[in-house]
């Protein structure tokens, strides 16, 4: 019988993971609130459902996994209150399951960078949910090197692909296009911007939970080249063999939409992210496990199919 890897999280970062796990003929079992099995989750993985911010549950879930992958997160809007105890709720269920904990994880916690986002930067976030995401990492880190769990973080930009709807670039950029719809795009759209694949964070994830010499530290996910937003959108239409169209917004745009949508009020301090060039380093990652990051126009076209059928569903 294959050991059992544990999700906690079923949205597009765990299923993502689901999907290589399955690859490699690992038995998975995936917790969420409800209990109920989302779209895109096959029979053969297991659904439990329960409260992630209580560590009874969390170390119910985690019973007998080998590794824990933290894919979880509170509302956009609850970041700066819940997201360090659900972190830690979590941690506490890798910890009493002997297994390794895998954190996916954004960038929030460096602020604002002058050159390439490099993991040896200092956690210098002034925004709220900058600062909860440094802590979130410091408390990972400091578990694993006091014994309690062992434990790596993989660490990726804004992220798209199937699945992926509440991103800068998701339901905003992707379904308008495929409607003929001009796509949207935040801040400066000539500035380069490092985006990610989905499925290639949940892969390297993956690989991460594998290598021992993973543990102890926080690596940043390999992605396919850095472009601009603005060349970003025009290859989803040219995937689309149609004309570009796209409605740039900027911080006034984004403050009004805040007036009405919790989500774009909480943007707004992350806005610095787009307004000035954005540009993620893997070389780390990419020396010490090899880069397989899907090349662009592939992950695009990947992400129009997914999104084509979702404006038909």
């Amino acid at each position: 019988m294959s050991e059992i890897h544990m999700i906690f999280g079923t949205g597009p970062l765990g299923q993502s993971v689901m999907r290589e796990l399955l690859q490699r003929g690992v038995s998975v079992r995936m917790a969420n609130r409800s209990g109920n099995r989302p779209a895109g989750v096959p029979a053969e993985v297991e659904i439990i459902g329960g409260d992630a911010f209580n560590t009874d549950f969390t170390r119910q879930a985690a019973r007998g996994a080998a590794v824990v992958y933290q894919c979880a997160q509170p509302e956009y809007n609850e970041w700066t209150t819940k997201f360090v105890p659900l972190q830690n709720a979590i941690l506490e269920g890798a910890s009493a399951a002997g297994a390794k904990l895998i954190v996916g994880d954004n960038l929030y916690m460096y602020g604002e960078v002058v050159g390439l986002i490099r993991e040896d930067l200092p956690y210098a976030a002034t925004t709220r949910k900058g600062k909860a995401r440094a802590e979130a990492a410091r408390q990972v880190l400091a578990a694993h090197q006091s014994g309690k769990v062992r434990a790596a973080i993989g660490r990726a930009s804004d992220f798209f692909g199937p699945a992926v709807l509440d991103s800068a670039c998701g339901d905003r950029m992707f379904l308008p296009a495929v409607q003929g719809k001009p796509a949207e795009g935040w801040g400066d759209l000539d500035a380069p911007h490092t985006y990610s694949f989905i499925d290639d964070f949940g892969k390297r994830l993956v690989v991460l939970g594998e290598r021992d010499e993973a543990l102890g530290q926080a690596w940043h996910i390999p992605n396919a080249e850095t472009v601009s937003t603005r060349r970003f959108i025009e290859l989803i239409f040219e995937d689309l063999d149609q004309p570009v169209k796209i409605k740039s917004l900027g911080r006034m745009m984004m403050a009004f939409g805040g007036l009405f949508i919790p989500a774009a009020r909480e943007s707004l301090e992350m806005m610095y992210e787009f307004q000035k060039p954005f540009v993620v380093d893997d070389s780390k990652f990419v020396r010490a496990f090899g880069n397989h990051a899907t090349p662009l126009k592939d992950a695009i076209h990947q992400t129009v199919v997914w999104y084509r059928q979702h404006a038909n569903a």
